[in-house]
């Protein structure tokens, strides 16, 4: 990378040493894992092998590299980051082993931002240690959340307390033993003639009276387990009124604040994801022989590799581009590039993914190789943290306001 994405020398002998650690720990032990998922008595309880990982993560300082802003992390700017969370997008593992995965970045960065110092105390340091994991609850089956405005949950006060009703899916990490707190989102003031100050976050302790896991919600069949996504109930849930994050009617600021961070993060681990898909396809088709030649030379996968190799660069310069801006004027006049990319990512990588899994034959489909699970987790981020329409959207209305 040149110009203005040149690298910090920090920020490459990082590189490097991720780099080393993902061949060293992170590939040779992506079967054992899974494996280990498959044995336990529960599904949801703590990998040992995973925990093994982290701590030689924490003793290699490869640890919260993700905190832009904040000398509770690394304190790496997005820009720098991203090569980072792009190697770690290559496994299915590697977020958590390195406390980089979602949702408890997003959350610990709302913390950070918008919680006060017993918040922090409570919650943000244990979040940083790896001690606990936590999940964000926004999105409802019984209406489209892709409209946050339209959100039903409702926290209503009473007395030095809120009380929450609602139902939420798609709570990833709620079914995880270990995670202990949730931001959920809900309304506080429903009647409020802006729709952007009805909603507000408060912070649920899991083992709150009234919250109840209703089951685990599988993505094209992965249940994601210990990790998972899950269907919560909340029914006259009571948390004190400290609980609240920056006060009513700020729910929505904050989840904007949230989900820019969040949505650059998926878009650098799809790249990881579909660099590796490339390798795997390369390789694949090198070792393979059909009719009589190696299908490496057969002229069609010429072009299908070259449009992926073009495909991921692409997409890789409009993300650094993006972090570059988040960077230097911040996210919301970044609003734009956030939105390509979150487009642009998902789309790229499913294609990149799908070819790789034709390159594989019977064997792409299956979980002797990663790409199935990348391809359902590609597909699934074109809806998460808003559907690639609602982006499009944006970025039209932007586009013509240039004109008016």
């Amino acid at each position: 990378m040149t110009g203005i994405f040149t690298q910090s020398p920090r920020t490459t002998a990082l590189h490097a040493a991720l780099s080393r650690f993902m061949d060293e720990h992170v590939y040779p032990n992506e079967a054992a894992l899974y494996a280990q998922v498959a044995a336990g008595a529960t599904r949801w309880k703590p990998l040992p092998l995973l925990e093994e990982l982290k701590d030689k993560a924490k003793a290699a300082g490869l640890w919260n590299l993700f905190l832009p802003e904040s000398d509770q992390g690394a304190g790496l700017t997005n820009l720098e980051y991203a090569p980072l969370c792009e190697v770690m997008g290559r496994s299915h593992w590697a977020p958590e082993i390195f406390n980089c995965s979602a949702p408890d970045t997003g959350n610990m960065e709302v913390l950070v931002r918008y919680g006060t110092p017993a918040q922090q105390e409570r919650w943000l340091k244990p979040l940083l240690a790896g001690e606990i994991r936590s999940a964000f609850a926004m999105t409802e089956p019984a209406v489209a959340s892709s409209d946050a405005t339209n959100i039903a949950t409702t926290i209503q006060r009473d007395g030095d307390h809120y009380v929450i009703n609602g139902r939420k899916w798609w709570i990833s990490g709620a079914n995880d033993t270990r995670c202990k707190i949730m931001i959920v989102m809900g309304k506080t003031d429903p009647d409020n003639a802006d729709r952007h100050r009805q909603q507000s976050m408060i912070l649920v302790p899991t083992d709150t009276p009234g919250v109840t896991v209703k089951r685990p919600v599988p993505v094209f069949g992965y249940d994601d387990a210990p990790h998972g996504h899950a269907e919560v109930l909340f029914e006259n849930v009571r948390v004190p009124v400290e609980n609240i994050l920056l006060g009513e009617g700020r729910g929505f600021e904050i989840a904007q604040g949230r989900l820019g961070p969040g949505r650059i993060h998926h878009c650098m681990r799809l790249i990881g994801a579909s660099e590796r898909a490339l390798e795997l396809t390369c390789q694949r088709l090198s070792s393979r022989v059909a009719f009589g030649k190696p299908i490496a030379t057969q002229g069609v996968w010429h072009e299908r590799i070259a449009e992926a190799r073009i495909a991921i660069e692409q997409a890789r310069l409009l993300t650094l581009k993006a972090a570059y801006m988040m960077d230097t004027v911040g996210n919301k006049v970044a609003k734009a590039e956030i939105a390509m990319i979150k487009v642009v990512a998902p789309n790229m990588a499913c294609k990149v993914i799908d070819m790789a899994i034709q390159a594989h034959g019977g064997g792409g489909v299956s979980d002797d190789f990663p790409l199935a699970w990348a391809y359902a987790n590609a597909r699934t981020l074109r809806l998460a943290d808003g559907p690639d329409e609602v982006h499009r959207a944006q970025l039209g209305k932007l586009e013509l306001a240039k004109y008016r």
